[in-house]
């Protein structure tokens, strides 16, 4: 049974929305924040990624980096740019890409049903992005951005959704990378329990897209916890903010890797490597794009490569049978001496949405081989979870890509709130 919680947002004032909310602060290179926060005094990118306020050759994790992303936020407080909700509320909220619509609930999730594996994972982490992202949350003393979720389809939840957004929403707005953003308060009193009883029915809810930032919010629930033990579980630091969609409405996109070389192999010998694990069919110079499960497009330098996973590799495990699973057994570890992808700084991980065309550049800049994925599908998530096993990192790219700086959870403990 799922705790998921309304809670008193801060937001931004309705009129400065479109200009505060900002992409996930992982989706942009450190060059690409710098550039994208540039003469924006607005941007929740600035609070995400305050190394962008000092010069370009500082310590990104230095202490007084994240004590700017704090005072950054408590500017914006201060000048009413984001605003508190009076009281506690479930957010719905709607993103529109190409035409298609994707609904979820903006609330808080219980970091105990995270402990016990109520809200399941299905990768592992980078550590040392984890560990940026609990300073950031535990410095802020807030979680700024929503971990995506997802649940199996409930009709009395969609309900209240659809009765939700018969109202105008608080924001609407479309942003320069058209994808249009909605959002509805949801306060009233009956809607409010239907929801919340409904998610105490859900056995079951899974880290769709947001594992560092969901690891990093329950490793600074624990400190808290360790910081008051007389805690009573009721304080906000005991939950995390999240979106969670219904699992009809989710897209998943291809995760891309790129190794920086060959490990010591020459090109041909690299190929010779590779086809004794899958048949290899060179395919020319235009980007190709696998069609199916079992299929990755490989590129090395100018020439695209069908691989072909041969069927008796499958096993019937669904965390064996995954194309990233075969790529990181078969390939990147033997081959490429990638023993651990969360570390290895020689793999770099390439979301679908920047298309084949970024792995062609990358290969052509600063790595040596490039692969692209079949997108994961969502069952083959649900069942690997299910089953408590974890995917390599970087196994699945969702989009749309939730907001950040839409939706703000503050979690200091009551004895400092107000301090």
């Amino acid at each position: 049974m799922a705790d998921i919680k309304p809670f008193r947002a801060i937001r931004p004032r309705a009129d400065l929305a479109a200009q505060v909310a900002a992409l996930p602060y992982d989706v942009y290179s450190r060059q690409e924040a710098y550039e994208k926060v540039k003469e924006d005094s607005y941007s929740f990118l600035r609070i995400d990624r305050p190394e962008t306020q000092f010069p370009r050759e500082y310590d990104m994790y230095a202490p007084e980096v994240y004590e700017k992303a704090a005072a950054m936020l408590g500017e914006m407080m201060a000048s009413g740019t984001l605003i508190e909700e009076e009281r506690e509320a479930y957010y719905i909220y709607e993103l529109v890409m190409n035409g298609r619509s994707q609904v979820g609930i903006g609330a808080c999730a219980s970091v105990d049903d995270y402990e016990r594996q109520t809200i399941r994972k299905h990768e592992n982490t980078r550590a040392e992005k984890e560990a940026d992202r609990i300073r950031h949350v535990d410095v802020c003393s807030a979680q700024t951005g929503p971990i995506f979720l997802a649940y199996r389809r409930r009709e009395g939840i969609e309900k209240v959704v659809r009765e939700a957004m018969g109202q105008r929403p608080v924001y609407d707005f479309t942003a320069e990378d058209g994808i249009t953003h909605r959002l509805w308060i949801v306060d009233k009193g009956e809607q409010v329990e239907q929801i919340r009883q409904e998610f105490a029915q859900v056995n079951t809810i899974y880290i769709a897209d947001g594992h560092h930032r969901c690891a990093s919010a329950v490793r600074v629930s624990l400190m808290r916890r360790a910081a008051f033990p007389d805690y009573t579980g009721a304080e906000e630091f005991n939950y995390f903010l999240s979106v969670l969609f219904p699992d009809d409405q989710l897209m998943i996109m291809d995760y891309n890797r790129v190794v920086s070389d060959l490990n010591g192999y020459a090109e041909e010998a690299f190929v010779e490597q590779v086809s004794q694990v899958c048949d290899v069919t060179p395919v020319g110079s235009r980007p190709y794009r696998p069609q199916g499960k079992g299929e990755i497009g490989m590129y090395l330098q100018d020439m695209w490569y069908r691989l072909k996973i041969r069927e008796e590799r499958y096993i019937g495990d669904p965390l064996e049978d995954l194309d990233v699973t075969v790529l990181q057994k078969d390939i990147l570890g033997p081959l490429l001496g990638i023993q651990d992808p969360k570390i290895d700084d020689r793999i770099d991980f390439v979301g679908g949405i920047r298309g084949l065309e970024e792995l062609v550049k990358r290969v052509h800049t600063d790595a040596a081989v490039a692969f692209a994925m079949y997108p994961t599908d969502i069952h083959e998530l649900f069942a690997v979870s299910d089953a408590g096993e974890l995917m390599p990192p970087k196994s699945t790219w969702f989009e749309p890509k939730l907001r950040s700086g839409l939706l703000i959870h503050k979690i200091e403990h009551s004895d400092t709130r107000n301090k």
